[in-house]
């Protein structure tokens, strides 16, 4: 469900992956590309949000192994 987000919104959806501080910079980045660009930039920040999210689920099933 995330990675369908990303491919809308990538800032919300980083946040949803646990980076308030990444989402925050991705989105104040974002806006201005998306407006300038066209939305030529768009891709690199979806790449962004899904490795950001492979990331996460990632550092979850560490944990998991390790408990």
């Amino acid at each position: 469900m995330n990675y369908v987000l990303a491919l809308l919104l990538p800032p919300l959806s980083i946040l949803i992956a646990g980076r308030p501080v990444v989402a925050l910079v991705v989105f104040l980045i974002w806006v201005p590309a998306i407006l300038v660009s066209g939305g030529l930039t768009h891709p690199m920040f979806v790449l962004l949000a899904w490795l950001l999210i492979l990331q996460a689920g990632e550092e979850r099933r560490a944990r998991r192994g390790r408990d």
